[in-house]
């Protein structure tokens, strides 16, 4: 199974303040293009990031999210190893599932 962290994100209650900040202290080019304003990074290996507002019933936070071909499996083994799914695999664009889990210490972490 291949996994890599594919995406990086901070979310805030103040997803516009954030963008500026990030924008402020490293000179990043936010696209905001999108109908929630969420800020994405893109850089030239591949890794995305992500800015914004917290979604609704999500805690803000730096969140990481690692790719996986089967998320299913993974979500299986995170239970297995203490950690619980928050956030079931869900589509949340056109070929885009995201799942949202935490690890025994409350970290949350994406599969996509």
């Amino acid at each position: 199974m291949a996994t890599e962290v594919i995406h990086v994100e901070v979310t805030g209650s103040d997803g516009e303040a954030l963008q500026r900040f990030y924008r402020d202290v490293f000179g990043w080019s936010l696209d905001t293009n999108n109908p929630g304003g969420y800020g994405m990074y893109r850089q030239g290996n591949g890794i995305t990031g992500g800015i914004g507002a917290a979604g609704q019933g999500q805690p803000p936070g730096v969140k990481f999210y690692v790719h996986t071909d089967d998320p299913q499996d993974v979500l299986k083994k995170v239970e297995q190893a203490g950690g619980k799914v928050l956030m079931p695999l869900t589509e949340v664009a056109p070929e885009t599932n995201v799942a949202l889990f935490a690890d025994p210490e409350g970290h949350i972490v994406g599969i996509m």
